[in-house]
């Protein structure tokens, strides 16, 4: 007669405390405990319950959040990395108590703004349905809590309170793929950027990908978010200018030629080194070629008369902000060893 009972059962103290209340049925006959009284304690009315198929909460009442994060993540995925299948436990202390690692299985829309720190896609969901991406291949079917989003490619997770969470952006655009009210997808896009969740091109990228820039409601959202990156990265041009103790040049110009065309407008400019700043701010929308065309030629153009033009992103400018002002520093102080670049108009943008 077969026996499913191992003959040392793993302990449960490497385990952190919501593992040690969620676990699945082929982890609990890890421990030592037989099907058939997993059964017989999720009775009604019994001290266990089950809350997801094959997933087993060792307490009565209402699961916490940290508990149905955890079970959900146990019905979708793999289970922690370290055992051969669902059903080979991994040795005692193979997982981390801080980082559990559920393979194939990802956060993402409410669920994981809530645990980026969001305050306004929660709210408009709350976290009682949570998503979790899967490998398109699962078989699971959506149920209970668990929603399942079947992805060609599962998004590399950051790992947030020990779990692994969709990135900000991926999330957003999960949430707003459940959206219809323009407003709230407006100021869910404008706290992924003003607040420093992500950057807009990113988010722009996962709007794409998930084919919701189609919608009107989604459009005029992004032209917002987008107005917010701009507005948000000049502020930290301003500071790094400023921090770095990088001379003053003259902000948001246009430049053109004496009696001639418009070259183009610039975020800041040195005249006396002929230096200029521009933010890159591009994000890849249907006319990415057209912009980048764009910028190529107002480059090549001021750069035959003689004005260095530093490109910055918004992404360096928060993660990379010394090296940044590093590169603006040298282009200055290089002024001196050029040739004086042409006499242009600088003009208020």
């Amino acid at each position: 007669m077969k026996n499913n009972t191992p003959l040392s059962p793993r302990p449960l103290r490497h385990l952190c405390d919501a593992q040690r209340r969620v676990l699945t049925t082929a982890q609990l006959r890890a421990h030592g405990v037989s099907s058939a009284e997993t059964n017989e304690r999720c009775r009604p009315g019994g001290p266990w319950q089950q809350v997801l198929p094959g997933v087993v909460m060792l307490h009565a009442g209402p699961p916490t959040t940290e508990e149905r994060l955890h079970a959900v993540l146990l019905y979708a995925g793999r289970g922690p990395r370290g055992g051969k299948g669902p059903g080979v436990p991994a040795q005692p202390g193979a997982e981390s108590p801080h980082r559990p690692v559920y393979t194939e299985a990802v956060v993402t829309g409410p669920a994981a703004l809530t645990l980026h720190g969001f305050t306004e896609g929660p709210a408009l969901f709350g976290v009682e349905r949570i998503d979790v991406l899967v490998p398109r291949s699962r078989r699971l079917r959506s149920t209970g809590c668990a929603r399942l989003l079947r992805t060609p490619a599962l998004p590399l997770p950051q790992y947030v309170a020990g779990l692994p969470v969709a990135p900000a952006a991926r999330a957003v655009a999960d949430t707003v793929a459940e959206m219809t009210d323009p407003d709230r997808v407006r100021r869910l896009l404008t706290e992924a950027v003003r607040d420093g969740h992500c950057e807009p091109a990113a988010v722009v990228r996962e709007l794409t990908q998930a084919r919701l820039l189609g919608l009107p409601h989604v459009v005029d959202a992004v032209d917002a978010l987008l107005a917010e990156g701009r507005g948000v990265a000049e502020d930290r041009l301003y500071r790094m200018v400023r921090d770095f103790g990088l001379p003053d040049p003259v902000w948001n110009v246009d430049l053109r030629l004496p009696g001639g065309p418009h070259l183009g407008g610039l975020d800041a400019y040195w005249p006396e080194e002929g230096v200029a700043v521009e933010l890159d701010t591009r994000a890849p929308r249907q006319d990415e070629d057209a912009l980048w065309a764009e910028y190529a030629r107002k480059r090549e153009t001021l750069e035959r008369l003689g004005i260095t033009v530093v490109h910055i992103t918004p992404h360096k400018l928060r993660e990379a902000v010394e090296q940044q002002a590093a590169v603006v520093r040298t282009a200055l102080m290089a002024a001196g060893d050029r040739d004086p670049a042409a006499y242009v108009v600088v003009l208020p943008r």
